[in-house]
C-alpha cells in the first residue's frame, strides 16, 4: 500500500514537473516570437524608408561673392553611397532571417528544447547583431559627415540642402538600431534559457 502511494506520489511529482516545463515552454515561445516579429518589422521598415527616400532640387551655390550664384540640379539617393547600400542590404538580410527564424521557432515550439537548436539560433541571432551594428555604424558615420560636414576636408553640409532626406534617414537609422537590439535580446534570452537547463 505504501509502495503504491509512493509510486503515485512520484508520478504526481513527475507529472507536475512536466506541466510546469510545458507551461514554461509555452510562455517562453510567445516572448521569443514577439521579439523576432519586432526585429522583422524594424528591419523591414528601416530598409523601406531608406529604399524609397530620395530628394531632388535645384541648388544655388555662390563661389565668389562678386559673381552670381550657380544653379544646378542635384538629387540625394541611397544608391549614391556604399555605406547606405550596405545599410539597406544588411537590413534586408536581417529581415529575411527574422522571417525564416520566426517560422522555424513557431514550428518547433511544441518540441522539447534542443541545445543544438538553441545554439544554432544563438549563432545566427548574434551574426545579425554584428551585421546590423556594423551597417548602422557605417551609415551613421556618413550621416554625421552629411549633417555636420568636415571643414578640414572642405566637405559641405549636405543635410543643409536635403533636409527631408536626412530626417528620413535618421529615423531609419534609429529604427534599425532598435532592430539590432531585438536580436541582442534574443541572444540574451537564448543564453538564459540554456543556462537554466
Amino acid at each position: 500500500m505504501q509502495q503504491k502511494a509512493a509510486a503515485m506520489g512520484m508520478d504526481g511529482v513527475r507529472s507536475n514537473v512536466k506541466v510546469i516545463e510545458s507551461a514554461r515552454r509555452r510562455l517562453r515561445w510567445p516572448f521569443d516570437g514577439v521579439v523576432r516579429f519586432l526585429g522583422l518589422v524594424f528591419t523591414l521598415v528601416a530598409a523601406v524608408i531608406v529604399g524609397v527616400d530620395n530628394e531632388s532640387k535645384i541648388i544655388s551655390v555662390t563661389l565668389i561673392k562678386s559673381l552670381p550664384p550657380l544653379h544646378f540640379y542635384a538629387s540625394a539617393k541611397w544608391q549614391y553611397m556604399s555605406a547606405f547600400k550596405y545599410f539597406v542590404v544588411s537590413n534586408c538580410i536581417a529581415c529575411a532571417y527574422a522571417a525564416v527564424s520566426l517560422v522555424y521557432s513557431f514550428v518547433t515550439r511544441g518540441y522539447e528544447n534542443n541545445p543544438s537548436r538553441s545554439l544554432l539560433l544563438i549563432t545566427f541571432d548574434l551574426i545579425m547583431v554584428g551585421l546590423l551594428s556594423s551597417a548602422d555604424g557605417a551609415a551613421a558615420a556618413i550621416g554625421v559627415i552629411g549633417r555636420a560636414g568636415n571643414s578640414h576636408m572642405h566637405w559641405i553640409k549636405v543635410c543643409g540642402f536635403f533636409e527631408g532626406y536626412c530626417h528620413h534617414f535618421t529615423a531609419s537609422l534609429v529604427i534599425s538600431i532598435a532592430g539590432s537590439v531585438m536580436f541582442l535580446c534574443l541572444v540574451v534570452l537564448s543564453i538564459l534559457n540554456l543556462h537554466k537547463k
